[in-house]
């Protein structure tokens, strides 16, 4: 493509723009159109050509009788208006790679080019009203299933791997879902996709958790609680409130956490068959609330029901899937953690320890967690060899996984080392972080 065929961008101002910042990631594309059109003198014939649309389909967008749900779309829109791959929950887009920056694939041998047949050429501009065609299949109970499966495997290769190069494909697919809402299906299929929704919401809303962006994490948090209330999902809005809970306690708002946490136990109480599984970790994410606070006799009364709810926990419970990853190891860990958030290592170190020895060792990103948490409280009882020790275990699971939470940990454990840097055993563990993790070590200062 040439200088003068390339895409004009879009003012920097309307990128920045709160508005349609909003609008980009919800995809309305409704919004995003007229406000082009307003602020970039972008007229609707002008996107058609620049997005391969046809006017008229601009046009129907723009007005609201037409939605565009198909990602080959999303992704031509992204490109003709230059509007950067992230804003639209989209990969990092090719243009947006400065061309220095590129990697420059060898020529592979030139094969002669098959002649050209109409009837194969590709589709026009309107492929996605062909494409759109396909949403209208009737959903039942098997294609809930399948959602389900695949939300199932996000969390899976989430743990391994954290979230950041899945979460396009986490956008791209609760934009999906929202859009087969609006159309008329039969009640439990409708309540169904409301909850596959809410799930993908709140799926999203951890990723962008996990990578420390607070404002885009609370607002599909919030989008999570919305489509979870419209199937009156109490228990789902619980667990939407305690993750809500668990970000303030990491932003150090611990009057927000305990509200949050606070307002999931009621919303659990308040529906039929809450297990006791679920009130155990709720329980345990108000002792987090309380430790940060530094309520010790509210934190050890949060931590006791936590263990007394659990004991109540039958085979024949049923759980929610969300709900499973709360296992013994799990409650013995966050028990740990709990008391080590007052200050309380001694109690602390045992718990964390066994927990680590008895946990999925699949769960990188968790292990990783653990492993910073368990060095922190033995550095704070004088035991500096086996804290070094355990975080340079440490990074062997953090450097597996794609986390600017476990990044976090990782630089409280660092700033805790400084009194004793000099150390030959802090000197051996600086050593094999920039040996293993040069891009952490890069931004981290003696």
């Amino acid at each position: 493509m040439t200088e003068q065929s390339r895409p004009q961008e879009l003012p920097a101002g309307l990128l920045t723009d709160p508005e349609m910042i909003d609008a980009c990631r919800v995809r309305d594309f409704a919004r995003v159109f007229r406000m082009v059109k307003a602020k970039a003198g972008i007229y609707p014939s002008m996107l058609a050509r620049r997005c391969e649309l046809t006017p008229s389909r601009v046009g129907e967008v723009m007005a609201g009788r037409r939605q565009l749900l198909h990602m080959d779309v999303v992704e031509r829109i992204s490109d003709g208006l230059r509007i950067p791959g992230h804003m639209l929950g989209l990969a990092r887009r090719p243009w947006e790679t400065p061309p220095h920056l590129g990697v420059t694939e060898p020529e592979a041998p030139q094969e002669p080019e098959p002649e050209k047949n109409a009837t194969a050429s590709l589709p026009g501009p309107d492929v996605d009203s062909i494409l759109a065609l396909t949403t209208r299949t009737p959903l039942n109970t098997a294609t809930l299933e399948a959602f389900h499966s695949s939300i199932e495997d996000y969390w899976r290769r989430d743990d391994q791997h954290g979230g950041a190069a899945l979460r396009p494909a986490i956008v791209g697919q609760l934009r999906y879902v929202v859009g087969l809402l609006g159309e008329n299906r039969p009640a439990a299929i409708q309540k169904g996709l409301y909850g596959v929704a809410a799930e993908l919401a709140r799926l999203a809303g951890w990723t962008y958790f996990d990578a420390r962006q607070y404002n885009q994490a609370r607002a599909y948090f919030t989008e999570a609680l919305q489509l979870a209330r419209e199937s009156d999902d109490r228990q789902t809005m619980a667990n939407i409130l305690s993750c809500m809970s668990l970000q303030a306690t990491y932003q150090d708002k611990p009057a927000d956490s305990l509200a949050f946490v606070t307002a999931a136990q009621d919303q659990a109480r308040s529906a039929a068959g809450t297990t006791p599984r679920v009130l155990s970790m709720l329980s345990m994410r108000e002792a987090f609330a309380h430790a940060t606070l530094g309520n010790r006799g509210s934190t050890h009364r949060a931590i006791g029901e936590a263990h007394h709810h659990f004991e109540q926990i039958q085979a024949s419970d049923h759980d929610p899937s969300w709900v499973n990853y709360f296992d013994e190891p799990k409650l013995i860990v966050d028990t740990g953690i709990a008391h080590g958030r007052l200050g309380e290592a001694a109690t602390a170190e045992p718990l964390i320890a066994d927990a680590i020895r008895r946990e999925d060792h699949a769960n990188q990103r968790g292990r990783a967690f653990h492993s910073f948490w368990l060095a922190r409280t033995q550095l704070e009882q004088g035991k500096i060899d086996q804290a070094c020790h355990t975080a340079t275990q440490a990074l062997e699971s953090a450097r597996a996984v794609a986390s600017e939470r476990v990044t976090g940990h990782l630089r409280e454990f660092y700033d805790q080392l400084a009194p004793h840097r000099q150390e030959p055993v802090a000197l051996a563990f600086e050593a094999r972080l920039r040996a293993l993790l040069p891009s952490v070590s890069g931004s981290i200062h003696p």
